[in-house]
C-alpha cells in the first residue's frame, strides 16, 4: 500500500531550492522591513541586496548617463547599447521597481544591461521621482516625459529611434502599463509596438487569493505593501494609479510575466486575461516556486536566469512579429 500524503501536502505551494534558501537566510538575518527600516534606508538596503545578489553586468559598449527634460527638472537617466553604433530600429524604455519608494539606476544596471545583450537593442533606464518626496503622480509623469523624450529619437542618443518596447518590474510593471496608455490615448513620435510588465499591479492586489496565500514570508509581504501605498499616496479611484479602474483596451502586443510565490501574482493573470479579452496579442508567463523580485537576485536565485532569460525572449519573439 502506498504511504498516505503527507498532511497539507496538496495545500503547500512549491518553492525552489534555491528560493527556499534565500528566505530561510534572509529570515536567519532578521533586518528590519522596510516599512521599519524608512525610505532612505529602504534605499540603501535595496542596493546592498542588489550588490550581494544580483548577477555582474554584461560588456556593453555605450553606458552613458544623460538627463531627461521633465515636468518638475531633469530626470536623470542611464543609456545603454552593445553597440557603438547601429541602424534605425526600436528601443528599450525600462521603468524599474520598489513600490515607487526605493529603487534606482544602480540596483536595475545589470539587468539593463542583459535587455541590452539579449535583444540587441539599445535601453534607456529611467531614474523617476520617487516616494513619499515626489507622491503621485511625480512617477508617471516622469516615465510618461521619459518615453516621449525617447521616441523623438533625441541627439543626445545618436540613435534613430523606430518604435518602443516599454517594460519593468513591479511598481515599473504598473508604470509600463500605465505610460503605454498614456501613450495610446496622445502617441509619441513613434508607436509603442510591445510592453512587457513584469509581476505588475495592475488592480487593487489585497484582493486576489495570492496576495491572501504569499503575504507573509515571501520576500514582498502585505505590511510593505502597504506602506508603498501610503507613501505613493495616489489617488485611489485614478487609472494613473491601478490601470484596471480604466480603459486597457487597444493595448499593443503583451508580454507579461509573474512569480508563482508572489501577492501580485493574481493581479498581473487578471490584468492580462482582460486584455487577451479585448483582442491583445499577449503571451503570459508564470515561473512556479520563485519569489517577487527575483529579477535582480540572479546571483542569489540562480534558477532564475533561466526565467529572466525566457522572458526577454518572448520579448523579442513578439518583437519579431511586428516586422
Amino acid at each position: 500500500m502506498a504511504d498516505a500524503p503527507a498532511p497539507n501536502a496538496a495545500t503547500e505551494p512549491f518553492v525552489r531550492a534555491d528560493v527556499r534558501g534565500l528566505l530561510d537566510m534572509l529570515k536567519a538575518m532578521n533586518r528590519p522591513p522596510v516599512e521599519e527600516a524608512g525610505p532612505v534606508d529602504g534605499r540603501e538596503g535595496m542596493r546592498m541586496m542588489a550588490q550581494i545578489g544580483e548577477a555582474p553586468p554584461r560588456e556593453m559598449a555605450v553606458v552613458k548617463d544623460v538627463k531627461v527634460p521633465g515636468p518638475a527638472g531633469d530626470i536623470p537617466c542611464r543609456f545603454y547599447d552593445v553597440r557603438e553604433s547601429r541602424d534605425a530600429g526600436p528601443a528599450v524604455l525600462f521603468l524599474h521597481g520598489g513600490g515607487f519608494v526605493i529603487g534606482d539606476l544602480e540596483v536595475y544596471h545589470a539587468l539593463c544591461t542583459e535587455f541590452a545583450a539579449r535583444l540587441d537593442l539599445p535601453v534607456l533606464s529611467v531614474d523617476y521621482r520617487l516616494a513619499p518626496e515626489h507622491p503621485f503622480p511625480a512617477a508617471p509623469d516622469d516615465c510618461e516625459a521619459a518615453a516621449r523624450w525617447l521616441a523623438a529619437s533625441p541627439e543626445e542618443l545618436d540613435r534613430e529611434i523606430t518604435g518602443l518596447v516599454i517594460t519593468g518590474d513591479s511598481a515599473g510593471g504598473n508604470l509600463t502599463i500605465v505610460t503605454t496608455n498614456a501613450l495610446r490615448d496622445r502617441p509619441a513620435d513613434v508607436p509603442v509596438l510591445v510592453q512587457a510588465p513584469i509581476y505588475p499591479v495592475a488592480d487593487e492586489a489585497g484582493k486576489h487569493d495570492s496576495f491572501r496565500q504569499f503575504n507573509d514570508g515571501y520576500f514582498l509581504t502585505g505590511a510593505t505593501m502597504a506602506w508603498f501605498t501610503k507613501c505613493y499616496a495616489a489617488d485611489p479611484g485614478s487609472p494613473r494609479n491601478l490601470p484596471m479602474l480604466g480603459d486597457c483596451s487597444g493595448a499593443p502586443a503583451t508580454v507579461l510575466c509573474t512569480a508563482g510565490l508572489d501577492p501580485l501574482r493574481d493581479s498581473g493573470r487578471r490584468y492580462a486575461a482582460s486584455i487577451v479579452k479585448d483582442g491583445t496579442e499577449v503571451t503570459y508567463l508564470e515561473f512556479p516556486g520563485i519569489i517577487h523580485g527575483f529579477f535582480t537576485m540572479r546571483k542569489a536565485i540562480p534558477s532564475g536566469q533561466a526565467d529572466v532569460e525566457a522572458f526577454i525572449d518572448a520579448v523579442s519573439a513578439a518583437l519579431e512579429r511586428r516586422k
